[in-house]
């Protein structure tokens, strides 16, 4: 039974061919990202430095040809090139169940503006949890499209981001300008 697993399915076991995931690498305005489907969802964006253990994939395959990818890389340039506000590309997150609290928190934040790590975590219904919220949008693992930049310190700073601060200014900036132009 290699390369297949048994789930359950309507009362009885069923095999099916374990998930793999693809990949392809893309350009962008804040380098290269590498983008990570499984099935028919992405799974992670990974940055050019970023650190293995943030977001733990196994192997991969490299098909650029794939629908998810294609995807994700069609609406990432009109992300990039100012016409587009929101992603509609279909996700297979992987994370604890306050990770995936955390992501859904930061879907709800409006193109353009920012929340406090706490006002997230209360907004989750856990107000002394800043700092684990903090952790949970640190793994989130599709930078952008979950906006995970749009979290900023108490005190109006930036923190950490997985591509780098001047990455997390620049996408900030990016959809600052944008908000500015449609004014």
């Amino acid at each position: 039974m290699q390369g297949k697993k048994r789930v359950a399915g309507r009362g009885k076991l069923r095999e099916t061919q374990a998930m793999i995931y693809v990949h392809k690498i893309i350009a962008s305005p804040v380098g290269r990202l590498e983008l990570v489907a499984r099935g028919e969802g992405l799974a992670a964006i990974l940055w050019e430095n970023d650190d293995p253990k943030r977001v733990r994939l196994s192997e991969r395959a490299e098909r650029p040809d794939h629908p998810v990818l294609l995807e994700t890389e069609r609406q990432l340039g009109e992300y990039f090139a100012g016409v587009r506000t929101d992603f509609t590309v279909p996700l297979d997150l992987a994370g604890t169940e306050f990770q995936k609290a955390v992501w859904q928190a930061l879907l709800t934040i409006p193109f353009g503006e920012t929340r406090t790590y706490a006002g997230i975590a209360r907004q989750i219904g856990h107000p002394r949890a800043y700092r684990a919220m903090g952790a949970a949008n640190g793994r989130n693992p599709v930078s952008i499209i979950v906006p995970c930049h749009r979290a900023i310190g108490t005190d109006g700073r930036l923190h950490g981001f997985a591509g780098g601060l001047d990455a997390k200014r620049y996408l900030l900036a990016l959809e600052s300008n944008r908000l500015k132009a449609a004014a």
